[in-house]
């Protein structure tokens, strides 16, 4: 049981693209739902031509109301392939309305979501987009399990994350950072910041149209199935790290318990070696790092 929340803190890396990739290949037996909570308005209806009900808008509703755990799946859609998505509106003021009435209350209540996740074998991966500290959005965040921070790696998307990280440090005990793109390698990263990046998401723009739900690309059949694209691979392996996570070790009967998987901790309070990105350093691939570049990313 997990509630995982995956944002930006600023521009738009893809955050609904790998959020909703992140759910199609959690690992099983866990079921997993996307719940779309983007204050700006969601995607995935446009995206997948889905109709408006049933929805965040009608899930806000009937919360007002109270309900079961299973208040969330009833007012989700199918994507192809069968992943469930809650989706939100388009329209921002109808978007954050509806936001309202499902987030957590300030006294410490659940609200549908968290009831959600907390049942067994359940992941709700809630896409937050970008998060400010005024966003609607940041309720879910603060009492999400795992949070995933997706960053693009030049200078000026890197440059305001010294004084924010440790920030999201405080929003959740489990923040997790992704690159998207090309820029800095993740070793100039983790040198600059401190912060040792989870990895990088692979550029793979047919898995990637997939998961957009744009036509003329490729089908959602093999050529583009989450099981099967460079993303999808990538977004499993970060699926699987973060259900190890959840999950406590079983020792055999008359052995030790043994060690717990690594925290998945990149947010960490470590000071940088050399003074943060603010673009006056040489750009990657300039000699200045002999690891050079990575090349990356993928379509938002």
């Amino acid at each position: 049981m997990m509630l995982v929340s995956v944002l930006s803190l600023k521009g738009s890396p893809g955050v609904t693209t790998f959020a909703v990739a992140l759910a199609a290949r959690w690992p099983a037996p866990t079921r997993a739902l996307v719940v779309e909570a983007d204050p700006s308005g969601g995607d995935l209806a446009l995206r997948f031509f889905l109709p408006a009900a049933p929805g965040l808008v009608g899930l806000a509703a009937a919360a007002r109301h109270g309900g079961d755990a299973d208040l969330v799946w009833r007012h989700s859609h199918r994507l192809p392939g069968g992943l469930p998505v809650v989706t939100a509106p388009s329209d921002a003021d109808q978007a954050r309305a509806a936001l309202s009435a499902v987030l957590p209350d300030p006294d410490g209540g659940l609200g549908v979501l968290r009831a959600a996740a907390n049942e067994p074998g359940t992941v709700l991966v809630v896409d937050c987009g970008r998060v400010d500290p005024g966003s609607p959005a940041l309720s879910i965040v603060r009492c999400s399990d795992v949070v995933v921070l997706l960053s693009r790696a030049h200078a000026e998307d890197l440059a305001h994350l010294p004084r924010r990280l440790p920030v999201v440090g405080r929003w959740s005990p489990n923040p997790v950072l992704l690159l998207v793109g090309d820029g800095f390698s993740t070793a100039e990263v983790a040198r600059e910041l401190g912060v040792a990046p989870l990895g990088r998401i692979p550029e793979d723009p047919i898995g990637a149209a997939v998961l957009c739900g744009r036509p003329n690309m490729v089908r959602w059949g093999r050529t583009g199935d989450p099981a099967h694209s460079v993303l999808g691979r990538y977004a499993h392996k970060v699926a699987l790290r973060l259900a190890a996570h959840e999950q406590p070790p079983v020792a055999a009967s008359g052995e030790a318990e043994p060690a717990p998987p690594p925290t998945l901790r990149a947010v960490l309070d470590v000071p940088p070696e050399r003074p943060s990105l603010d673009g006056t350093r040489p750009a990657p691939g300039s000699g200045s790092d002999p690891n050079g570049p990575r090349q990356g990313g993928q379509a938002s």
